[in-house]
């Protein structure tokens, strides 16, 4: 498995994975300090961990700091839309195709799926995106299920283990958002709820810290409810075994990712290989934080728009397509001879190459479906060393998107009974049937030969209908 992180075991069993790259850390920031530029890069000692970024003496300074951009960010630079943006006409379209989607949710993802996948491709509207999470990834059927469960995990005193930890977390989450500025603010608080709710829903797996950057983004969208099911649902529905204390299915990833790396790009998949950059230095940050700390955050919505509705197929094509952008040319990998430069390459990818539309474009042209996906986990799953150390992955528990966590959750409704009953359809017997309606006979009679009988001898009284009348062949022409 290339190059494993020093004390991978020993760090998987606390709470956080960021801890994973310590080993290297002291090592990485004076080459990265040389490459970025000093007064970028700043070493973990002399930062200061009791304060935020985004605390009032920085609120204080100049304008643009004060100013926050449309996604809430102060000092952002996304106060407009950027190029590539698509129009506030073809917007409203698209809002209007969601809003009838989202109107008739359960016919729409049992007929029309494809069409849901394709819009989240596009890009969910912003304005949208708080009705739509919920609804892809199953968060409101959980909380319509136990609609009382998250305001008693809210009011329970928490784990003091996980509490202080959460605490010291708090500020480090996106701490130039509005949201998160102050340590007393709806933001912080709301995500110490959160957090805490789920450290008393799964006590077995408890905090780890990628948590954080997960709930801070959907709390950006979401009330603290709705995100703690959002949260449950990614952490046990399309990241099972990512987040507990041995994260085993971290590491069955990491190989799957080599793996593709090796049959789709294999030249930076022998570069990698050479200087000893194994996936466990770059991997876990991308898809614990599902590319919250790694992308500019127009394309990070995108690509968990995407995330919710085909699962964490996307989460592999998005990593092929940064491994591509830093080292898929011949110059890129001269570059970087060793494991610093090659580890400063896949994080200083030039912004302008991760804009939403573009960067998306390519992340959905990658190949590599589900099927493919699924056979390498078998692969690397039988090839992967068994461990005392903690329980062996469990991929199988992983549902590949929203289509099939729709169906499972209408499956579980069924055999529960939460699903409201199906009414019968009640067949009437038929009734007996009625004897033939007899044809008249009027073969060989014509209206000449009715004329003839009718000068000839009367006939025998007139017809029922005709009583009372003169005959039709009585009348003079």
């Amino acid at each position: 498995m290339g190059v494993q992180a020093p004390g991978w075991p020993e760090v998987a069993s606390h709470s956080g994975f960021l801890h994973i790259l310590q080993p290297v850390v002291a090592w990485v920031w004076g080459t990265m300090a040389q490459a970025l530029g000093e007064d970028l890069v700043q070493p973990l000692e002399l930062q200061d961990d009791s304060s935020s970024l985004g605390s009032d003496s920085e609120l204080s300074g100049p304008g643009p700091y004060r100013q926050a951009d449309r996604y809430g960010f102060i000092g952002g630079s996304s106060a407009e839309p950027g190029p590539g943006h698509p129009p506030a006409d073809l917007i409203r379209q698209r809002e209007m195709k969601w809003v009838e989607m989202t109107s008739h949710w359960e016919k729409t993802m049992s007929r029309r799926y494809k069409k849901v996948k394709m819009q989240c491709r596009k890009g969910i509207p912003s304005a949208l995106r708080a009705r739509c999470w919920p609804l892809l990834c199953g968060a409101h059927v959980c909380q319509k299920n136990s609609p009382d469960i998250y305001q008693k995990l809210a009011e329970a005193p928490g784990d003091p283990q996980w509490m202080e930890t959460i605490s010291r977390d708090l500020h480090r989450q996106f701490p130039l958002h509005e949201m998160f500025v102050s340590p007393q603010g709806h933001g912080q608080q709301g995500l110490l709820q959160v957090l805490k709710a789920y450290t008393l829903h799964r006590p077995e797996q408890g905090y780890c810290q990628a948590q954080g950057p997960v709930a801070a983004v959907l709390l950006m969208h979401l009330p603290p409810e709705e995100a703690f099911w959002c949260l449950v649902q990614i952490c046990e529905v399309y990241l099972p075994g990512y987040y507990g204390p041995h994260m085993e299915a971290v590491q069955l990833d990491a190989e799957v990712f080599m793996a593709l790396l090796r049959r789709l790009l294999p030249r930076a998949h022998k570069h990698l290989q050479q200087v000893g950059v194994g996936p466990l230095l770059y991997l876990p940050e991308w898809f614990l934080c599902l590319f919250a700390r790694s992308l500019p955050f127009p394309t990070v919505l995108r690509v968990w728009d995407a995330f919710l509705s085909e699962g964490v197929k996307v989460l592999f094509r998005v990593g092929l397509t940064l491994v591509r952008l830093a080292l898929g040319t011949t110059e890129q990998r001269l570059a970087c001879p060793g494991l610093l430069e090659t580890l400063g390459a896949l994080r200083a990818i030039p912004p302008t190459q991760l804009q939403e539309e573009g960067f998306m474009s390519q992340v959905h042209s990658v190949a590599l479906s589900e099927q493919d996906l699924q056979r390498e986990i078998r692969v690397q799953l039988a090839r992967l060393p068994e461990s005392t150390s903690g329980p062996p992955p469990r991929p199988q528990a992983r549902l590949p998107g929203a289509q099939a966590i729709f169906e499972a959750q209408q499956l579980a409704g069924v055999r529960g009974g939460t699903r409201p009953e199906v009414p019968r359809i009640v067949v009437q017997p038929p009734e007996e049937p009625r004897p033939p309606r007899r044809k008249p006979q009027t073969r060989g009679k014509t209206f000449h030969g009715l004329l003839t009988r009718s000068r000839g001898p009367p006939l025998e009284g007139p017809s029922r209908s005709h009583r009372g009348s003169a005959s039709f062949l009585d009348t003079r022409f």
